[in-house]
């Protein structure tokens, strides 16, 4: 019985495997894959066995999307008030202030102009991790000032969604929003000035119901989450089973909302080729 003489210690805490730094490997929620992050960044965040795409922020989007170096940033300081000084497990302004320092962006929207393969753009592109891209009166106006932008510059006009809907912390002000984006592109269509809307996962809620189904062109990335209200309060609502892969990119594409799935390494050659023929 030597295990039972053994010394005390070879099993002592300090003795056992130590577990790997936060942030140097990503496990796919798809099929489970433990990929480094170094390795998944130089493929675009996507999964090289299943090909899963991770949610990736404005930033990250910026840099893959825009020639390098050509995005100029519009409207950066532009900061959510508290109209209804709205609490729920805590004060909403404490939540814009964590999310502002976690996302190292003012709210859930970037925009500005910017180049692809030379051409310039007007271009928006949402955070999902700033309050669930949830569209508030801050990313409305930003948004309504980029289509603004494009319609006085005659430039095309990209808008990149994540979002789960609304801010419903911002009640009527939130959802007056999606008639002032509409509105905007109306003219925008008025002016023939291309508008090309890009679904990533998920888009859902009020900016589905807005912007982000109004463009001339949808790009979608595969599997991407796509609806206004979720399965599960359909399924509750209609009492039926939901098809297979409802509310995903191909699903939409078999129903026509949506023209084209393009994988994030093929999503800038796409929208430049989309541009092309637009033009």
């Amino acid at each position: 019985m030597a295990w039972f003489r053994r010394s005390k210690q070879n099993i002592s805490p300090d003795s056992q495997k130590k577990d790997l730094p936060d942030g140097l490997w990503e496990k796919c929620p798809s099929c489970g894959e433990i990929i480094h992050t170094k390795h998944l960044a130089e493929n675009l965040w996507t999964c090289f066995k299943c090909n899963y795409h991770f949610r990736i922020g404005s930033k990250e989007y910026i840099n893959i999307l825009l020639d390098k170096g050509s995005f100029k940033e519009m409207d950066k300081k532009m900061k959510s008030s508290d109209p209804l000084e709205f609490t729920d497990r805590k004060k909403y302004k404490d939540r814009i202030k964590e999310n502002i320092k976690k996302v190292d962006s003012n709210d859930a929207v970037r925009t500005g102009t910017g180049k692809i393969n030379g051409r310039n753009v007007a271009f928006g592109c949402m955070d999902f991790k700033f309050i669930g891209g949830s569209m508030g009166s801050v990313v409305g106006e930003k948004l309504a000032r980029l289509i603004d932008k494009a319609y006085r510059n005659k430039i095309p006009l990209i808008i990149l969604s994540a979002s789960g809907g609304a801010r419903m912390m911002e009640g009527a002000y939130s959802l007056m929003q999606l008639a002032k984006t509409s509105s905007r592109l109306a003219r925008l269509a008025d002016a023939k000035i291309p508008y090309i809307s890009v679904l990533t996962d998920p888009t859902t809620g009020g900016t589905t119901a807005s912007y982000a189904m109004l463009g001339d062109v949808h790009i979608a990335e595969p599997k991407a989450l796509i609806g206004f209200a979720g399965p599960r309060v359909i399924r509750q609502t209609i009492g039926k089973d939901l098809p297979k892969g409802f509310q995903r990119s191909e699903f939409l594409k078999e129903q026509g909302f949506v023209d084209v799935i393009a994988n994030r390494k093929d999503l800038k050659a796409t929208i430049s080729n989309v541009l092309n023929l637009l033009d």
